[in-house]
């Protein structure tokens, strides 16, 4: 008797149950044939907030790579005119009534004669529509490709109008146009710190877990002297031995391996623990007497079998990369203007008078680090979850 037939006779009266029924026994028949990676995919698209995070990491990953593009103006032009403008505002609905595509009025700067601080109002009979992709001055996209559109902006030049999605800080740079510059450094290091460590940390865990002995009292020493170190006197005292002279791409490098460096040991531990459990489990003592080398032991058969839980660890520890270059650069030990990096920006809140009077120039680079850590660290979770694909599937 045929599965179909079975269902038949028993929810002849019931056709939605049996329908429900022929749905769970599909689901068991694709999960019995499904591949790791493909039960890994299934458990974390359930996950609908690790999914919706991965999506705003994605969109944070293409403004870092594509700033050039995205940002409206160059992130160190002075628009003297415009100091500490507030936030444009954004407009649907016109003095009318009327509904219209986006826009701005015209702004008109006037100078309060007690404090001399400058205020900004909208002449509302003057619209100017945001354009998306408009031509505007030639800029160079990673520094090689010659381009002059934008994503978005208006069809005046900036002299007569200006558009600050985010407002400008006390020298008149747009703010959005540098958080966009500034998510390139502050992603890339919390991406490449990660690999750094990853890449150590598997290394001598690896070693630590699979030999033992002498090799393993070693490493295992050598990790706990690094965790004992308070983390920002070890930062201080590695960041001040980088020359003051240096140009701002060998500080950028220099202060990628001081995180790797400081961050590698958590890695270690896991992989370590990981290759303890592993290396007495018979596939690998089957792969040992069939003579396959160490390396490939470790590589092929050891490795693989919780690649899923290092990635998902992995996610996890670049929300602290980058929140460990934002302190550093908020410190003055990490990265220094000219450079642009959230934490550079972030300098500006040691300004108390340019926070009381523009609050924007602060909440727009913390609310960024805020968005990108949360969304991290949601997308970990969400791997970590489904790091285990046979937990409930």
């Amino acid at each position: 008797m045929t599965i179909d037939e079975q269902s038949q006779n028993l929810y002849e009266d019931d056709p939605e149950e049996e329908e429900r029924y022929l749905e769970t026994r599909e689901d068991e028949a694709n999960i019995a044939v499904a591949s790791f990676w493909q039960l890994i995919w299934w458990r974390y698209r359930r996950h609908r907030v690790a999914v919706f995070s991965t999506f705003v990491v994605i969109v944070f990953y293409l403004i870092a790579a594509f700033s050039e593009f995205v940002a409206p103006y160059d992130p160190d032009a002075k628009f003297v005119k415009y100091k500490l403008h507030p936030p444009t505002p954004i407009h649907i609905v016109d003095a009318d009534g009327n509904w219209r595509m986006p826009f701005i009025y015209q702004t008109i700067r006037e100078r309060d004669p007690e404090t001399f601080r400058n205020n900004y109002h909208e002449d509302t009979e003057i619209i100017h529509p945001i354009r998306f992709f408009p031509k505007g001055e030639e800029y160079k996209l990673w520094g090689e490709v010659t381009a002059t559109t934008k994503l978005f902006g208006l069809d005046v030049p900036h002299e007569e109008q200006g558009f600050f999605l985010l407002g400008t800080d006390r020298l008149g740079r747009d703010m959005f146009s540098r958080v966009a510059y500034g998510a390139r450094l502050s992603l890339s290091i919390g991406l490449i710190g990660v690999v750094i460590s990853l890449v150590l940390g598997i290394l001598l865990g690896g070693l630590s877990g699979y030999y033992g002995g002498t090799v393993d009292n070693i490493i295992q020493r050598v990790i706990e002297f690094l965790r004992s170190i308070p983390s920002i006197p070890l930062w201080m005292g590695l960041s001040a031995a980088l020359p003051p002279g240096w140009p701002i791409l060998y500080v950028y490098f220099s202060i990628t391996v001081i995180l790797s460096f400081i961050g590698w040991t958590g890695m270690a531990r896991v992989v370590r623990g990981k290759f303890l459990q592993l290396r007495e489990e018979e596939f690998v003592m089957a792969a040992r007497f069939s003579g396959s080398g160490e390396l490939r032991i470790i590589l092929r058969h050891m490795l693989p079998s919780f690649l899923s839980h290092i990635i998902a660890t992995m996610t996890l520890a670049i929300p602290s990369m980058i929140l460990a270059e934002t302190a550093l650069s908020f410190l003055g030990l990490g990265l220094r203007p000219p450079a642009i990096s959230w934490g550079v920006l972030l300098q500006e809140a040691q300004n108390i008078s340019a926070v009381a009077i523009a609050p924007w120039t602060m909440v727009a680079p913390a609310l960024m680090v805020v968005i990108a850590v949360t969304a991290f660290n949601f997308m970990g979770d969400g791997m970590r979850d489904a790091a285990d694909p046979y937990a409930s599937l």
